[in-house]
């Protein structure tokens, strides 16, 4: 039939003339009326839509198991929602005055600027959310991190994006933004000269934040003062000491200065582990087997030391007036590095008492021993004698297991060399050879 398409719709044709006759009754209706079918068209779209976004987005969204996804539904639909708003108002003001009319031609730009600022705003929330997404992907989770990373590469892509769409928006209306900003250029360069202390340390609280050497709660060390970092400030960084005194550091000397970050222990991201290192000297005439035996035993059994890495327990110095261990151990938590140090100690002058292992007074002459009357000499002989068998099996295990580990690092170094590596592979070396590194590193720590 002429002047009609004809489509399936529940087996009845659509007849276009009726189409154009229910246009030209909306055309053909007061101005009054138009805005209310404008008002209602739009109402009922953005209904429709949210209908839509609820049934279908946001059960999809559910369901997921990512968190970014959930993130994003409000911040989306909230825009979409505007836009769809600004969209009716725009198509019913033109529907009404006409397109040539001067209310529409002058708000044109205004809606626009409107739309790029959307659209500028829709965009810095997708940075927001995604940005670290992205980059936490690509981070190798066998290193220490910490919370709330790439902070400042979201500010400064999101800052980017508003520069961009503050831009765009601002020409739609006639405003030329660099104009403006080369307008305030010598302002800022008097404040600048004024403020470059200030700004330093503005600049550098963003450094610290790319680079983030540590987080709030972490034990760090700058130029001999320890204590736990409180608050990290666009000036400045607290830091409170174990003697209850808030130390407040400028940022420019924090950037100049080397860090300690007790909270960081060992290359596996144990993110609060410490190690924990102790002296202790004993008379000369003790049998070395026998101090090392019993010392080990002692950290074996503290509550706060870990089993790996293994507690070790090295001559380390023949002093004056004593033969000086080291004992090395690592601390679950920094929080309980003095109460491990106060356990320690306490059981070592028992078990040396129990032991009959001297501890000598600091002296520079030769003073004759007095009758140790006050343990069982035989005790101590058949002691000595079982804790030197001891320390041969322990020593031995110990060769063993730096041996196994250089071999190993050998090997795995030799692996790292093959260029048709994946990516994923080589990773993984690299994770293992910084272990067998710090494996390695408690063997020979006595070294040093």
């Amino acid at each position: 039939m002429k002047g009609t398409i004809s489509i399936s719709n529940f087996g009845r044709p659509i007849d276009m003339t009726q189409i154009d006759e229910a246009i030209d009754t909306l055309n053909g209706l007061d101005a009054w009326m138009q805005w209310g079918v404008g008002a209602l068209a739009t109402a009922l779209t953005i209904i429709v839509i949210r209908f839509l976004m609820r049934k279908v987005i946001l059960d999809f969204v559910k369901v997921t198991k990512f968190d970014w996804d959930d993130q994003l539904y409000r911040p989306v639909s909230t825009r979409m929602y505007i836009f769809i708003l600004l969209a009716g108002i725009q198509a019913t003001m033109t529907w009404v005055l006409g397109e040539s009319d001067n209310l529409n031609t002058s708000t044109e730009s205004l809606f626009q600027a409107a739309y790029i600022l959307l659209s500028t705003s829709l965009t810095s929330v997708g940075l927001k959310v995604m940005v670290p997404v992205v980059m936490d992907r690509f981070t190798n989770p066998g290193t220490v991190t910490v919370s709330g990373s790439n902070s400042l590469i979201v500010f400064l892509l999101r800052a980017v994006v508003w520069f961009g769409g503050a831009y765009l928006a601002l020409s739609e209306v006639g405003i030329e933004l660099l104009g403006l900003l080369a307008s305030l250029a010598v302002f800022s360069l008097i404040i600048g000269l004024a403020m470059q202390q200030t700004l330093g340390n503005i600049v550098n609280s963003f450094m610290l934040a790319l680079d983030q050497p540590f987080e709030v709660g972490d034990r760090i060390e700058v130029d001999g003062e320890i204590g736990s970092v409180v608050s990290v400030g666009i000036l400045s960084t607290k830091v409170l000491t174990n003697e209850e005194n808030l130390v407040v550091i400028p940022n420019n000397n924090l950037v100049n200065s080397t860090v300690i970050n007790h909270a960081r222990g060992g290359s596996d991201g144990v993110g609060r582990r410490i190690s924990l290192v102790l002296d202790i000297g004993v008379e000369y005439d003790e049998d070395i087997s026998h101090v090392k035996y019993t010392v080990l035993q002692l950290m074996r059994e503290c509550p706060y030391i870990i089993d790996l890495p293994e507690p070790r327990v090295l001559l380390n110095e023949l002093g004056d007036f004593a033969k000086v261990f080291r004992m090395y151990g690592w601390v679950e938590d920094y929080s309980d590095e003095f109460v491990a140090k106060d356990w320690l100690l306490k059981n070592i002058d028992e078990r040396f008492a129990k032991e009959g292992i001297g501890i000598p007074f600091p002296t520079a002459i030769e003073i004759t021993a007095s009758d140790k009357s006050t343990y069982n000499k035989q005790r101590k002989a058949t002691n000595v004698r079982a804790a030197r068998l001891k320390m041969i099996k322990e020593d031995k295990a110990l060769l063993r297991e730096r041996a196994a580990a250089k071999d190993e690092i050998e090997e795995v170094n030799e692996r790292l060399k093959d260029p048709e590596l994946d990516r994923k592979e080589r990773t993984a070396l690299e994770e293992s050879l910084r272990e067998l590194n710090r494996v390695l590193s408690m063997f020979e720590a006595g070294d040093n």
